[in-house]
């Protein structure tokens, strides 16, 4: 049609896996969520993997990212299964990743683990997630690892 700008399917795929994720994050951090909130972040991490998955740049190291946001999402939503399955799924993707994103799929699949009261494969998921923590080159990364790993230590 004549005076229509064509759509950029890619430049919105970038635009909306990038604004979900991060409002959705936004959400995580929040402490006295409401019920809808919930579901918004719920709908948002959904969103921001779905999205990442229709990029021309989608690789298996972004894949694993969005899936540990939806796992974290479900373990704050006491979803214990989703949370493992999403962490299952974090791990599968992080496989020839740096250790950093190893690590944080052990992460989620331990929380994913208390959720569901299972708490020998936490104890073991946690320990697979130390044993990643030192080949984590990044300072930065490997503080912020480590406290992810304390917070879930204090909620045993």
């Amino acid at each position: 049609m004549p005076g229509k700008h064509p759509f950029d399917h890619g430049l919105a795929h970038r635009q909306f896996s990038a604004d979900a994720f991060n409002t959705a994050w936004d959400l995580i951090d929040k402490t006295d969520r409401t019920a809808e909130e919930d579901i918004a972040m719920l709908c948002r991490a959904a969103a921001s993997l779905w999205h990442w998955n229709q990029r021309d740049d989608v690789n298996n190291q972004s894949r694993s990212v969005g899936y540990w946001q939806l796992s974290r999402v479900f373990a704050l939503l006491s979803d214990g299964l989703l949370a493992l399955r999403c962490g299952e799924l974090c791990l599968k993707y992080a496989e020839g990743a740096p250790p950093f994103y190893e690590a944080y799929a052990y992460e989620a699949l331990a929380r994913g683990a208390i959720i569901s009261g299972d708490s020998a494969g936490a104890k073991r998921y946690l320990d697979s997630a130390r044993k990643m923590v030192d080949h984590v080159e990044e300072a930065a990364s490997r503080e912020m690892l480590l406290a992810d790993l304390q917070s879930i230590r204090a909620t045993q």
